[in-house]
């Protein structure tokens, strides 16, 4: 029985053409051998199994073939290019930098260097994962690195750039090799299917693409055990099921629970995945790539950054229409800050659990009693709407002639009975006077105007007004007075509502100190020597924890931070959300410990704790610069 061979080894490219996903790189290559301008030297960086080793082998057989192509490939029949195929060339010599990296390997290749080639013009030196070397072994290949032999080639191959030394990067031409696309990666799963006459759908090797992240390597070890698993016949549902994918199902059918706000479905999918072994934190991520998706999906420039099979590509642009601008950006939030917080979270479903309450609720226009789930709450219409309604007409035609008006004295107690059905609450105005006056009922809001008062189930009174702002007309009273006060209680009853329900936040002196130093960074350019004086201040919060004070050097700056105390308590108050913020200015006391801002201040706090410091300055003649 003939040995079989894995697909990354089987396909593997053998010329500049076959290489995947690497255009640029390739044809820089190819250029330079025909032009004949060869470095000595080159670093081929980049992630794993994405062709860098491979690279380096067909640069090698290149420039030693006898008989190169005229596009610059090697010719694969010259005695060169057969023992390279074969696997007997002495010119190429490879060497595992991860398993020889002692100084004696490298003078070993040091050694090997000096002798020429016997058939072609150059040797090749291919050190694999040369970030593995010894902070000796570097050094010792510096100098040969620099100037080699001139039959000499070396091509040092790493994933990880950071860790060579800048003097072997200075010495080698760098390229950069990127990650290959999903759609290069799905071309080349394609040819390969056909070349083995496997059968495979789009979406199955979409999903093996993305799951390589970049890998061609990784993409073909996939590909066989899928291959293997379904003997022949890969499919979608085959493929998330052996590689542990979370179907796409599953997040199209919470995204529209989401967008209906049914909590108890996005709930109960979410228990489904976690009975399948799914993790949470697998789950969320997911969720917050498929919110991405459909956020490229509703632009046709964008729809180029969706890397998904033809199929599912008409899904989510379908349901991306659905989805506003809005509630993707907030869903793309609430399930980052999820993610972020999920490794220190001791409850980790009930985290993920609070994110999918949260996105169902981003599309309820209110606060929907059962976790998003019911009728949206009723809300009365400011008062006076309905009587300025109804006696639009009546109104219009008394403007036309001048009319007395008189005070009435007292308050006016205004009560909302909230017995009657929606849209028919009884505005009731009640004088202080025994004498009362029923107003007529009030009507469903307009389209478009907020209301500010919610229903209940109890009598609420709304905050007390002077009925002496009114006019009220002596020819039609019953009808002229809410017509003139409709305007006013429109404006003033909003304002009140907001007022009562204004909450004032605590704060800690970590907080503080962070808005204090955005306010100091918020100044402008001619500011800058106050700004500076403002981040080394330190806020403290007094003891009735709303009021800070600030110690400084002299009376100028105290001066200065009392005239900039309006601004900076208008900062703190809208950012800390509290309006009882208060700042105090003082002159620090002569004893108090102040910061040093320049280099003699620091060095005279220094030397009282240390008097050592000053006789080492005067025994040296040492100057502060």
């Amino acid at each position: 029985m003939e040995n079989y061979i894995v697909s990354a080894r089987k396909y593997r490219p053998a010329t500049f053409d076959t290489v995947v996903g690497q255009r640029a790189l390739t044809t820089t290559l190819k250029n330079a051998i025909a032009n004949q301008k060869l470095a000595h030297a080159y670093l081929f960086c980049g992630p794993r199994g994405v062709g860098k080793t491979t690279c380096a082998r067909i640069f090698a057989k290149t420039i030693n073939c006898l008989h190169p192509t005229a596009d610059g490939e090697a010719c694969n029949e010259c005695e060169s290019c057969r023992a390279f195929n074969e696997q007997r060339s002495y010119n190429i010599h490879e060497l595992d930098a991860a398993s020889n990296n002692s100084v004696e390997d490298i003078r070993s290749l040091i050694e090997q260097v000096r002798i020429p080639p016997q058939i072609g013009k150059y040797k090749v030196y291919i050190i694999d994962e040369v970030h593995m070397l010894s902070q000796a072994a570097f050094n010792a290949f510096l100098k040969t690195l620099e100037e080699p032999p001139h039959h000499a080639i070396f091509i040092l191959a790493t994933t990880e750039k950071h860790k060579i030394l800048p003097t072997i990067l200075s010495r080698c031409q760098i390229y950069d090799f990127n990650r290959i696309s999903v759609n290069d990666t799905v071309e080349h799963l394609e040819n390969v299917a056909k070349k083995e006459h496997i059968e495979a759908e789009p979406e199955a090797l979409n999903v093996i693409a993305q799951k390589a992240d970049g890998g061609m390597r990784d993409a073909l070890s996939i590909f066989d055990q899928v291959v293997s698993f379904t003997n022949g016949h890969i499919t979608y549902q085959s493929v998330i099921e052996n590689l542990n994918v979370l179907d796409y199902e599953y997040y199209f059918k919470l995204t529209d629970a989401f967008l209906e706000n049914r909590v108890s479905d996005c709930l109960l999918t979410f228990n489904e995945v976690l009975k399948k072994g799914f993790d949470g934190n697998h789950f969320i991520t997911g969720l917050t790539s498929h919110f991405r998706d459909l956020l490229v999906s509703r632009d046709p420039e964008t729809l180029q950054l969706l890397e998904v099979g033809a199929s599912i590509r008409s899904r989510y642009q379908a349901q991306a229409q659905k989805c506003s601008p809005q509630f993707l950006y907030k869903a793309m939030k609430l399930c980052n800050d999820c993610d972020l917080n999920y490794r220190v979270s001791k409850n980790k479903r009930l985290l993920v659990e609070l994110t999918l309450i949260q996105l169902a609720q981003l599309t309820a226009d209110n606060d929907i009693s059962g976790g998003g789930q019911g009728p949206a709450k009723q809300s009365l219409k400011p008062v006076f709407n309905q009587a300025q309604t109804n006696h639009t007409a009546q109104a219009s035609a008394n403007q036309a002639y001048p009319q007395a008006t008189h005070e009435v004295t007292g308050h006016y107690n205004t009560t909302v009975s909230q017995n009657q059905p929606a849209g028919q609450q009884q505005v009731t105005n009640k004088p202080s006077t025994q004498q009362q006056t029923t107003a007529p009922a009030a009507a469903a809001s307009p389209a478009g105007h907020p209301n500010p008062f919610p229903k209940t189930n109890t009598e609420k009174k709304i905050p007390v007004m002077k009925a002496g702002s009114f006019g009220i007309s002596i020819r039609r009273q019953s009808a002229q007075q809410p017509a003139a006060n409709s305007s006013t209680t429109n404006a003033n009853a909003p304002v009140q509502q907001v007022e009562q329900a204004y909450e004032d936040y605590i704060f800690n002196e970590k907080d503080l100190n962070y808005y204090w130093r955005e306010f100091a960074a918020r100044l402008p350019k001619e500011e800058a020597a106050n700004a500076a004086r403002m981040m080394n201040m330190q806020p403290h919060l007094l003891k009735d924890q709303t009021t800070f004070e600030i110690a400084v050097d002299n009376d100028m700056v105290q001066k200065y931070m009392t005239q900039l105390a309006p601004q900076i308590e208008q900062h703190l108050r809208q950012q800390l959300h509290n309006r009882k913020i208060k700042m105090t200015v003082r002159v620090s006391a002569a004893n108090e410990n102040i910061r040093a801002y320049s280099h003699v201040e620091r060095f005279q706090m220094m030397s009282k704790k240390n008097p050592s410091l000053l006789k080492l300055k005067e025994t040296f003649g040492l100057e502060l610069s």
